[in-house]
């Protein structure tokens, strides 16, 4: 395998109802990362780009939340639908979405 240009990581992680952190897989996690890995396959960018599942990126309760490395932007409040403005505007295009940019707080 190549060495990826980008590396998207997506937080999948769950912990019970009412823990007081939430969690990015009940705030859609999964259906994010299910899209991702579609757009990745839709678009054949596995020489370039890896998408991979995370454990805990930190902020859940601001989740889904993304990682997209070598620049160490994250993103928070990812739905599905902002999978292919990502992949559009950031994975290939070098520019992060500036609208999906978790707050300088939390990153």
């Amino acid at each position: 395998m190549p060495k990826p240009h980008k590396h998207v990581f997506v937080c999948s992680q769950q912990r019970p109802n009412g823990h007081p952190r939430g969690s990015c897989a009940q705030k859609g996690g999964a259906e994010v990362l299910q899209t991702f890995w579609a757009e990745l396959q839709a678009r054949n960018c596995f020489d370039r780009i890896a998408v991979t599942y995370s454990g805990c990126l930190g902020p859940c309760d601001q989740g889904t939340n993304v990682v997209v490395y070598p620049e160490g932007v994250m993103y928070s409040n990812v739905t599905k639908g902002d999978v292919a403005e990502i992949f559009d505007r950031h994975l290939l295009g070098d520019a992060p979405v500036e609208r999906l940019l978790a707050g300088e707080a939390i990153w």
